[in-house]
């Protein structure tokens, strides 16, 4: 008997308008072209197995939750604001906001929300009734389609939204009282596809490249020559991911030391390396890290 062959194409989902360049850049850096025009919302990747469709970013969500799609970029906001089911496999750091509640300017926090018909407005409703509860407020909670900074003071007392910087709560006179959370954007794939070998492969595969890319943002490449006598000195300050790569210098003069160094951390560490004898030191941006 002849055995069911299961297709094992990885279904990806990227998120459209502000999201997709950056996940765009993330993929391209990591050697995986996208191929698609302004009004292409089925693009093709050099990546071979994979089926692309871009998505507004809670049809993401939605179809990784239904198993419709296997493989996605979405906000960590919506994912738990939809309550969805979807493994995470990476945090891609991009799209960082901020959930919090905020409220006029000059209003007084306890005074506004504990009176009678007290109004909180936004988008996100399941997180800002579980908001509401956990404060023990009662407050009526309104469901806001864009643009909720607005609503206050007229049309609402508070409201929840997500923010980057704040400028545009402080632009409407807004002020912040309590951070829900921090979101950003990451790769879930759904539970079913997990669960099939074949599928599971193919994103273990995806993720590697991507995190990949994302190790070398927040790593440098760092070179240098030292001598003999100088050498374990020099280690012992390099903050490498295991241990540093070192080989023998021509005519046996001294060592060349490579490692792989967190970017915040250069500033500290190449003045201790000048000072335990290194010398010659070279700085380079890799395009991909495996670890």
């Amino acid at each position: 008997m002849t055995p069911i062959q299961t297709d094992s194409t990885i279904k990806l989902a990227i998120p459209k308008g502000r999201m997709f360049d950056g996940v765009s850049k993330l993929m391209r850096d990591a050697g995986i072209r996208i191929r698609t025009s302004s009004r292409d919302y089925r693009p093709t990747l050099s990546l071979p197995g994979f089926d692309v469709k871009i998505l507004k970013p809670r049809a993401v969500i939605e179809m990784l939750d239904l198993g419709a799609r296997d493989l996605g970029f979405a906000g960590e906001d919506w994912v738990r604001e939809d309550d969805a089911d979807l493994v995470e496999l990476l945090d891609t750091g991009l799209d960082r906001v901020r959930l919090v509640a905020a409220i006029p300017e000059r209003a007084e926090e306890d005074e506004i929300l504990k009176r009678p018909g007290a109004i909180v407005a936004s988008e996100y409703v399941n997180l800002s009734k579980r908001w509401i509860q956990k404060r023990g407020e009662n407050a009526k909670l309104i469901r806001s389609y864009g643009a909720t900074e607005v609503l206050p003071p007229e049309d609402a007392d508070c409201i929840i939204d997500n923010t980057a910087t704040g400028a545009t709560l402080e632009a409407n006179n807004l002020r912040i009282i309590d951070e829900l959370m921090v979101s950003t954007t990451r790769l879930y794939a759904s539970r079913a596809a997990m669960e099939d070998p074949a599928k599971r492969e193919q994103i273990e595969r995806f993720t590697l490249l991507i995190r990949s890319v994302l190790e070398a943002r927040v790593r440098v490449m760092l070179e240098l020559n030292v001598s003999s006598e100088n050498l374990a000195g020099v280690i012992e300050v390099l903050p490498c991911m295991r241990t540093p790569t070192v080989a023998p210098m021509h005519n046996n003069d001294g060592f060349a030391v490579k490692v792989a160094v967190p970017r915040e951390q250069l500033t500290q560490v190449i003045p201790l390396i000048k000072q335990r004898g290194g010398t010659d030191i070279i700085v380079t941006n890799p395009g991909q890290i495996v670890p």
